[in-house]
């Protein structure tokens, strides 16, 4: 069975100032979702889950759904706010969506077999959806997952702070822990960062970091599951914290319930976190173009 590729497209997109994911940047109308749809289905990828909004239902239809027709199998799921178990209490003016971990187990029944899962915003390059592909295809341990990691250095910003999960390996080359780093700035000697503390923590630039490129099985709604319960049960009366696929995985590793194997990619990362990011996208685009990585018009 093909694996599927899941697309996490219903965030708010604040940083940006509009709605990211269907922003154009490429020569032909493409958005960043085109090329990594089409990356996914030149590995071998056999669906594609798009986690949406509705308000953006007609347009996701029209720009994908359609348009993917005879290529690869296309659905796509709400993340609404009101998803929740049953018997918790939430606060009735949020407006915020429960985060990552949420948005992948609203997809629990469209999903039965091993999955990828990108972020919309992200552009990830085709070597990192082969090394996704091969692992769900070939690994038969129902609870070892894995992570495509970069270097931090390959994944920041020129225009403000990013987000990442630091990623700690152990000589075997399996996740130990992951840690959710907020407002990394780059440096001209790596990046910095808050810390717990107040102080600022200092990067190099070679650390792992997650882009959220994570390979899952169908195991893994019951341990979010468990979690988001636990997560809404002390936090669900908040306006806007989250869950974060980070967060859910680090608590399952320590545990031992799971493991994640990291499979590093040397592909550079670029996205649209804010506006000013887009030139960068859309000559990066331009170049792998004349390269012949891609052609002119993906559809």
């Amino acid at each position: 069975m093909k694996p599927t590729l899941l697309v996490l497209a219903a965030g708010m997109g604040t940083r940006y100032g509009g709605n990211k994911q269907l922003d154009e940047v490429g020569p032909s109308g493409e958005t960043i979702i085109d090329y990594s749809i089409y990356d996914a289905i030149r590995a071998g990828f056999g669906k594609i889950v798009f986690v949406i909004r509705r308000d953006i239902e007609e347009q996701v239809k029209e720009r994908f759904v359609d348009r993917l027709q005879g290529k690869i199998e296309v659905d796509y799921v709400f993340q609404e706010i009101t998803n929740l178990p049953e018997g918790v209490k939430v606060a009735p003016d949020r407006s915020k969506p429960w985060g990552t971990s949420h948005a992948i187990l609203v997809t629990k029944d469209k999903i039965k077999e091993p999955f990828g899962v990108i972020n919309a915003d992200d552009f990830y390059g085709m070597e990192s959806f082969r090394i996704l592909h091969d692992f769900l295809l070939n690994d038969k341990n129902p609870v070892n997952y894995c992570i495509v990691g970069y270097k931090l250095g390959n994944t920041l910003s020129d225009h403000g702070h990013v987000n990442r999960g630091v990623c700690k390996a152990g000589e075997d080359g399996f996740l130990q822990n992951i840690v959710e780093t907020r407002q990394i700035e780059k440096t001209k000697t790596g990046a910095v960062a808050p810390g717990p503390d107040g102080t600022l923590m200092q990067f190099t630039g070679n650390e792992i970091v997650s882009m959220n490129l994570w390979g899952f099985k169908p195991t893994c709604f019951e341990f979010l599951g468990k979690e988001f319960r636990n997560f809404i049960n002390n936090h669900g009366m908040d306006l806007k914290s989250e869950l974060d696929i980070p967060t859910s995985v680090d608590k399952f590793v320590k545990s031992g319930e799971i493991t994640i194997q990291i499979l590093m990619s040397n592909e550079r990362w670029f996205g649209v976190t804010y506006r000013e990011d887009k030139p960068f996208v859309v000559e990066s685009i331009k170049k792998m173009i004349r390269k012949g990585i891609y052609p002119a018009r993906i559809y």
